[in-house]
């Protein structure tokens, strides 16, 4: 049974549409962030960027030089969606939006990271056999046809980033629509649909309808009898998503995963009229099975326990953010913050307070009072910048963070020396303060 699942050989045509969407959105989203400001603000203008702790080493290229990047990375999508030195575009690619993602968080975004996982994928799929440069240049890598576990891959995997996000919604600031009110406030000046948002109508039914979609969508594409419904439905929600949160590409990338829910035959009479049809349903075992089982097995338990790691992690994730990113914990919470840093010089005693603005654009000046991995690495900056005069100073930093829009309270420990502070990458931090719930009743 699991041999005919995964290895029986069927039409390639889904593989064959979505490598060329994937390539068309990966270069939009490329050369998009070089004509709408995004490469400019978020890596050019800075002094710094807020790198994923423990990848300092992976910065932006200096000067113009992220354009370039940006450009080469838009190219290598162009290159991927007509199947041009395929495997060489998609491995280049990844690796590149791997660096992106790792040289900066202030624009963190968990798609960024499903794109990784993606483009991981594209690298190891044969998507080039049909329909490519690829094939012109060697009609020997020919073939219309694929194993079947490629559609099953890329279903698991968006049935784990759905399921998830559902689960992770259900929890009182959604359930109570308080972190809906939060999302929909800053779009009441939206043309037409603005005010619509406001509504507290609006809000019931977009806060059970984000539970009810995330949690029955890839079930209801897998089922014939619902998959049309299911298909109408997903067009609703991703461009409702696209107009109102403006998140580039990915309302249309997930779109294009909807082809692995229908038929080969479907895809191929639409899309790919004078492609041969394959139908032989043919069992193949390849001889790497045991390879692609070890694999695989990894990867998905990898992807299964991730999101989950928080809860083995001291007090609520919703305050610490530790185990927040990786996690599919999509737009469930709203932070503000106000920071002050403190420097002591060790042998003076002499304090000086920093000037946020002097150091950080406007964009990192929002985040930095609200996240306790950004406020330690602004604290490593500052003893460093110290250091290459020679002056050995600790650096205390006065927190007031809000989350959900409730009353602001201290994040971090001012008492706490944030410059010797060493971060614990996979437990909690004692020096974040702890959450309402968390606190010990006096």
């Amino acid at each position: 049974m699991v041999n005919k699942i995964l290895f029986s050989k069927v039409d390639n045509s889904q593989l064959i549409l979505f490598r060329i969407f994937f390539g068309l959105l990966v270069a939009l989203e490329c050369y998009g962030a070089i004509v709408t400001g995004w490469v400019k603000r978020t890596l050019i203008e800075p002094q710094f960027t807020f790198n994923f702790i423990g990848f300092d080493w992976i910065q932006p290229l200096p000067g113009n030089g992220m354009y370039f990047y940006f450009f080469a990375m838009g190219t290598l999508g162009v290159m991927i969606m007509l199947g041009y030195k395929y495997r060489f575009s998609a491995i280049a690619f990844t690796v590149m939006w791997t660096g992106v993602y790792l040289m900066q968080k202030t624009s963190y975004n968990n798609h960024y990271y499903l794109l990784i996982l993606i483009s991981l994928f594209m690298c190891l799929l044969p998507a080039n056999r049909s329909h490519s440069i690829d094939v012109k240049i060697d009609r020997g890598l020919k073939s219309d046809s694929m194993y079947s576990y490629v559609n099953w891959i890329i279903i698991l995997q968006l049935f784990i980033v759905y399921t998830y996000a559902a689960v992770a919604k259900l929890y009182g600031d959604w359930l109570d629509l308080r972190i809906v009110r939060l999302l929909m406030v800053d779009k009441a000046d939206y043309y037409i649909i603005g005010e619509l948002l406001q509504q507290p109508w609006a809000h019931k039914i977009i806060g059970v309808m984000g539970i009810l979609f995330d949690l029955l969508i890839v079930p209801a594409l897998l089922f014939k009898p619902t998959r049309k419904f299911a298909f109408a439905a997903s067009i609703f929600f991703h461009l409702f998503n696209s107009i109102v949160f403006q998140i580039g590409i990915f309302p249309y990338l997930s779109l294009a995963f909807i082809v692995f829910f229908f038929e080969p035959e479907t895809i191929r009479k639409i899309f790919f009229k004078k492609k041969t049809p394959f139908s032989s349903n043919e069992i193949r075992i390849p001889t790497y099975k045991n390879v692609l089982f070890s694999l695989g097995g990894i990867y998905f338990l990898i992807q299964l326990l991730l999101p989950i790691r928080h809860h083995v992690i001291k007090d609520d994730v919703l305050w610490t953010e530790e185990g927040h990113r990786l996690s599919w914990r999509m737009m469930l919470r709203s932070r503000t913050g106000k920071v002050k840093f403190k420097v002591v010089d060790q042998k003076t005693k002499k304090e000086t307070i920093i000037n946020l603005e002097e150091h950080l654009t406007s964009k990192q000046n929002r985040r930095i009072g609200c996240y306790p991995d950004f406020i330690w690495q602004f604290a490593q900056r500052i003893k460093k910048s110290y250091a290459q005069n020679g002056e050995a100073v600790s650096v205390f930093a006065t927190v007031k963070a809000s989350v959900n829009g409730k009353p602001y309270r201290d994040l971090i420990d001012p008492k706490v020396d944030l410059a010797n502070a060493k971060w614990n990458y996979f437990w909690h931090n004692e020096w974040i303060m702890p959450s309402e719930k968390d606190e010990i009743p006096k």
